[in-house]
């Protein structure tokens, strides 16, 4: 299934390796895009993530890299990384532009083949085949994902990469996420809180393995927005990760968010931020199959 990202001047590529179940997936951001973002998982494997806090030099992303492979997936940044050097993008310095890539892993190895991790070519390929239109489910970072892992290994799901878009008038906010959660999704999550308040929940199992989880997500919007309120919209998109997934930043997940804002649609940061969750919800339920429709 392709989903438009609805959002002017945003691309989306993938590279997948169905065999060995593990992917990227690369979002190349319009020139002048903002970006913060926050980690709220327990072991999350990262590249350039610090840069994203709103105290720091940089305000500006160029692409956002959700990737497999575990740490070993955060070289496809470096294929990005040359695609847009060679466009020209990036910060400028005094020796030339440095193209601004985040980068976030979840971790896959166990589910295909873990001697196949993507790499710099992976993150070529992707960038340089993108398109306004992304393919969902188990494609890019989202072809080795699977979800409900806490309750025990035999209860694994797969799942996938789920994009969504919520909307108030201009204001449009579309959600990217690779969804490989120790939680559980979709409409069983909220029985299993009930029970859990209750003291009635008989689901539990041997804890999660560690290192085997992380959702991954970018959040891109078309408002007008500093750094810091992308921080906040960051934090909007975590929400939306918490009302979907049971449990969710566990120890063993790696939770990321970055959200971005391209313009030029002015709005207030919380109609952003809770436009956030909304996509955000709706693209995790999306990635486990678990949407209506």
């Amino acid at each position: 299934m392709s989903v438009d990202l609805l959002i002017p001047g945003v691309e989306i590529g993938h590279w997948t390796d169905p065999v060995a179940r593990t992917g990227c997936t690369v979002i190349v951001l319009p020139p002048g895009t903002r970006a913060s973002g926050e980690v709220r998982g327990g072991a999350p494997a990262t590249r350039d993530f610090a840069l994203l806090a709103p105290e720091r030099l940089v305000e500006c992303v160029d692409a956002i890299v959700l990737t497999g492979g575990s740490a070993f997936g955060l070289a496809a940044a470096d294929g990005v990384m040359e695609v847009l050097e060679a466009e020209g993008r990036g910060f400028d310095t005094p020796h030339g532009p440095v193209p601004i890539v985040v980068a976030m892993a979840l971790y896959d190895l166990g589910v295909g083949d873990p001697a196949v991790r993507p790499g710099a070519a992976a993150g070529r390929h992707a960038a340089t085949n993108r398109a306004t239109s992304a393919d969902t489910g188990p494609v890019g970072a989202g072809a080795g994902a699977t979800v409900s892992k806490w309750l025990g290994a035999e209860h694994a799901e797969p799942s996938g990469l789920g994009v969504a878009t919520a909307q108030r008038g201009e204001l449009t906010v579309t959600a990217v996420v690779a969804l490989n959660a120790a939680g559980s999704p979709g409409p069983d999550s909220a029985g299993m809180l009930e029970e859990i308040a209750a003291g009635s929940f008989t689901g539990w199992a041997d804890r999660a393995d560690p290192f085997t989880n992380t959702t991954l997500c970018a959040v891109i919007t078309n408002a007008v927005l500093s750094k810091l309120d992308c921080f906040w919209v960051a934090q909007g998109g975590h929400d939306g990760l918490a009302r979907e997934l049971v449990p969710a930043h566990t120890r063993s997940d790696g939770d990321a968010v970055v959200a971005t804002a391209t313009g030029p649609v002015p709005a207030d940061v919380d109609d952003v931020r809770l436009l956030a969750v909304a996509a955000v919800a709706e693209a995790v339920r999306r990635a486990a199959g678990t949407a209506d429709g």
